[in-house]
């Protein structure tokens, strides 16, 4: 798997996702507050700051499940705004989320294999007496996602129910899952959250492939400034809702702002 980053300005002038002064208000609490934020195609660009600065607010507002208390959300220069969360996947969003989600109860592949469904063209009589197009379609599902699990090390786990799975390996699947919608972008919230130091190696070098090989554009929210710092190429930084700072890595990291965010005024 690629370790080293791609030269940012090998990127077009598209924008995949805007937000134009975004912002998400819970009676009177300003979670999110006049956010702006550009993402070119193919960049890999973190959203940082502290607990509570309004990040997974901002993933959810994306997604559909917020609706904005004004502003406006664009990908590929349409708005979508006002869109249910299905009909914002259907424009190429996907997502992971900070507690992983994933069907428990079922197996690995079966986890993937629901991701693949939304492209099937059998009809409700077809599915339920599993006729017409139903068998052809069912076994191309599941060679897909085979194919699927067998990229992202996991076609040994296939039958496995997905709770049964280490840590790492369930958040592989949940990227796996997330990806299998065939998204432009990608919204992976903390992915490396509860990981040992090994797992984290292991989630960067991924990262870094499935972008390569699927040629995605990425979004990360993350605490760890090890991943940050070593795969992104532009960062956002938020703090009580707001953008605070913006700007590459090294940029970044010595900025007066950013320290204080973290540290406390004494800090700078």
């Amino acid at each position: 798997m690629p370790a080293s980053k791609p030269d940012s300005n090998s990127h077009n002038g598209r924008y995949v996702l805007e937000t134009m002064g975004l912002s998400k208000h819970f009676e009177g609490l300003k979670a999110v507050e006049d956010v702006s934020l550009q993402v070119r195609e193919g960049e890999l660009h973190a959203i940082i700051g502290p607990n509570g600065a309004g990040k997974t607010t901002l993933f959810n507002l994306i997604t559909g499940l917020y609706e904005p208390t004004r502003g406006d959300i664009r990908i590929d220069g349409q708005s979508i705004v006002k869109l249910k969360p299905y009909e914002v996947t259907q424009r190429g969003v996907a997502r992971t989320f900070q507690n992983i989600r994933l069907f428990n109860n079922l197996t690995v592949l079966d986890n993937v294999r629901i991701a693949y469904h939304r492209n099937a063209r059998q009809n409700l009589a077809e599915s339920v007496l599993r006729l017409g197009r139903f068998p052809s379609e069912e076994k191309a599902l599941t060679n897909q996602a085979l194919e699927f699990l067998s990229v992202f090390g996991l076609a040994d786990r296939q039958q496995e129910l997905a709770r049964n799975l280490p840590y790492g390996e369930q958040r592989r699947l949940e990227i796996a899952r997330a990806l299998a919608a065939q998204p432009k972008l990608l919204l992976l919230d903390e992915p490396a959250a509860g990981m040992n130091p090994a797992e984290v190696v292991r989630l960067t070098e991924l990262i870094n492939f499935i972008r390569e090989r699927f040629k995605l554009t990425i979004v990360l929210i993350e605490h760890q400034m090890r991943v940050v710092m070593s795969i992104s190429e532009r960062i956002t930084v938020m703090d009580f809702g707001m953008v605070i700072a913006r700007g590459t890595p090294r940029e970044i990291q010595d900025n007066p702002r950013v320290i204080e965010a973290y540290l406390g005024k004494g800090a700078v």
